[in-house]
């Protein structure tokens, strides 16, 4: 990684402006192309200098401020079938297999974003007959904190 690419990374790692050429500034102040800039973010990708560039999206500011994490126990011999389903729901944004602990039975993970409780607790539903899983919780996010990726 060169200079160039570490100030492309302190540019755009608090986001890039929401327009037709996003990278144009970043060249700009740079002295380089818009092409440059994207052909580099590309190559540290390939070289895992960074691991992904995408977009992230404010829920809570365009009116989702229902966020449920479902626990579900599932019998081990079906996480994979099952996790596949789950994650196949449009409303999942992450669904995951942790590790049973003492006194916690449940296995998978899914995160549900909607306009209202309700809403989550439908998908948790639709989830439960689609999977045949009965035998889950909803978890609802009373707060959100600061969230940031890693920064350099």
């Amino acid at each position: 990684m060169d200079d160039i690419d570490e100030k492309i990374i302190r540019l755009t790692q608090n986001g890039i402006p929401l327009k037709r050429s996003p990278f144009a500034e970043i060249a700009g102040e740079l002295g380089i192309s818009e092409q440059e800039v994207i052909d580099r973010l590309k190559k540290m990708k390939e070289r895992e200098e960074i691991r992904r560039f995408g977009a992230s999206i404010g829920h809570r500011d365009v009116g989702i401020v229902a966020n449920a994490m479902c626990v579900w126990n599932v019998p081990d011999e079906r996480t994979e079938e099952v996790g596949n389903i789950m994650a196949d729901f449009s409303e999942v944004t992450h669904c995951y297999e942790r590790p049973r602990a003492a006194g916690w039975d449940y296995n998978l993970f899914t995160m549900v974003h909607s306009y209202t409780k309700e809403d989550c607790e439908e998908v948790a539903a639709r989830i439960s007959e689609a999977t045949c899983i009965k035998d889950y919780k909803l978890l609802f996010s009373d707060r959100e904190f600061k969230k940031t990726g890693v920064r350099l």
